[in-house]
């Protein structure tokens, strides 16, 4: 397992990380207090949840685990979890308000039976809430311990761009990290999110890096998923749903394209699909989503593994998205790679 700094912090945590959303859901307490002993035995620091994750479930889960488990085990833990979703159906259950997120956070300090997360972050914006408003909550959180690191997840360029400036304006607690959708089926945040993130020291930790199972190669073009999978349960789930990515060609390009590297190297897709994103600019750490233990086993496969210059080229151009004009595309690209004369 190797290690990066979480965005502009000095907190080091593993290149991989595990995500616990299936956890009280698709995966039962045993089954995920066993992933957490498996991913910590690995190396591996970084648990990411979040209140929303089945009502509260996933971070019950975490907090039981963390608390049977010794002290160096529970010390070596990057702890974040996220709040901004509903968990009640009031009109102050949900959003980034003072009043809300006290709650929230609170309520998921209770749950994981801890008195600081690591990382708080903001599940998505909120157009309702001033954002001095939410981020004068989250500098008072950090004063008071609540809270070592802000983080954001789901933002787009121009809401990371306010939020870092209104928070250096103010002298307020700025984030560290962005929590985005980043996978080779979805690059789209390559043209402006992941150049604010770089440019104000925003580390990415990218959700759903194997495309919810597509680049695992589980999906095929000729046939609809069935059986214990997450589309073969539900085929019309979330950005993930079968008919949304299967009627793309690019979608299929990119499969076959992965599934060749992998035959090639004779590893899986999905350790291929990982050591792409590792490799991304910006990126902190990956996180994993797994059922089983046999999938997190697979996908912890993927630390330290780097592919060739020749296996990024192939894979970068079988899933450039193209650019919908200028200035995005090759002419902006030139534009934005200016060169002083005579040098580098």
């Amino acid at each position: 397992m190797e290690y990066r700094t979480l965005g502009s912090s000095g907190c080091s945590v593993s290149t991989l990380a595990l995500g616990t959303m299936t956890f009280g859901a698709e995966s039962d307490e045993a089954t995920a207090h066993a992933q957490l002993d498996r991913f910590t035995e690995a190396g591996g620091t970084l648990v990411d949840t979040a209140d929303v994750y089945t009502a509260g479930a996933s971070e019950e889960i975490v907090g039981r685990w963390l608390a049977s488990r010794p002290a160096d085990i529970r010390d070596r833990v990057v702890l974040a979890t996220k709040g901004r979703f509903p968990m009640g159906d009031g009109p102050n259950d949900v959003g980034l308000s003072r009043r809300r997120l006290a709650r929230a956070l609170d309520a998921s300090l209770r749950r994981l039976r801890v008195e600081t997360v690591d990382l708080y972050q903001v599940h998505a914006w909120d157009p309702l809430t001033p954002v001095e408003e939410t981020l004068r909550f989250l500098d008072d959180a950090v004063r008071q311990g609540k809270i070592h690191y802000i983080g954001l997840s789901n933002f787009t360029g121009w809401q990371i761009q306010k939020t870092v400036d209104t928070a250096d304006f103010r002298g307020l607690a700025r984030p560290v990290t962005l929590q985005p959708q980043y996978s080779l089926l979805s690059r789209e945040i390559e043209w402006e999110i992941v150049p604010a993130c770089a440019s104000e020291g925003l580390g990415l930790l990218p959700w759903s890096p194997l495309g919810g199972g597509w680049l695992t190669g589980k999906y095929r073009r000729d046939e609809r998923p069935a059986g214990a999978t997450r589309l073969g349960e539900d085929p019309g789930r979330g950005v993930e749903a079968y008919d949304r990515r299967a009627g793309i060609e690019r979608t299929w390009a990119i499969v076959d394209e992965v599934r060749a590297v992998a035959d090639e190297r004779g590893i899986s897709m999905a350790q291929v699909a990982l050591a792409w994103l590792a490799d991304r600019p910006a990126v902190t750490s990956v996180i994993l989503g797994a059922r089983t233990v046999e999938q997190l086993d697979d996908n912890l496969a993927a630390a330290g593994l780097r592919l060739s210059e020749a296996e990024l080229t192939r894979l970068d151009k079988v899933s450039d998205p193209g650019a919908p004009d200028y200035p995005y595309g090759g002419p902006g690209r030139e534009q934005r790679s200016r060169k002083v004369a005579g040098g580098r």
